[in-house]
């Protein structure tokens, strides 16, 4: 059974930062490409990033770039999201997911940017 735990989240002010990490098991975690994917209030679902099976390579949605870092430990089978710069349109629920498959998501993290 596939699991995922995203974890990390948090209230802080306008220009902090945070660090996501989300727990997975139940795959071979090396052998997929993993992403983000964070959930406004309200709102439904926004790809944040992806991150190849290696770990070299990230894409990034462009409301992100340049502020979020996408990593992975393939030893631990975690996920990272560091993210800097937070704004409050950053506030959402986040998720990691297998691949790019929202529908794999497990708990996600609240995230909060607000003074």
């Amino acid at each position: 059974e596939v699991q995922l735990q995203a974890s990390g989240g948090g209230l802080v002010q306008p220009g902090g930062s945070l660090r996501l990490s989300c727990a997975a098991s139940g795959f071979t975690f090396n052998n997929y490409t993993m992403s983000w994917f964070r959930q406004p209030p309200g709102e439904g679902p926004e790809w944040v990033s992806s991150i190849g099976r290696g770990g070299g390579s990230a894409i990034y949605a462009d409301s992100v770039k340049g502020r979020f870092t996408t990593s992975r430990d393939n030893a631990e089978n975690t996920l990272y999201l560091q993210m800097n710069s937070l704004k409050p349109e950053d506030t959402a629920v986040y998720y990691c997911t297998k691949q790019s498959d929202f529908r794999s998501r497990g708990q996600g993290t609240q995230v909060t940017v607000s003074s």
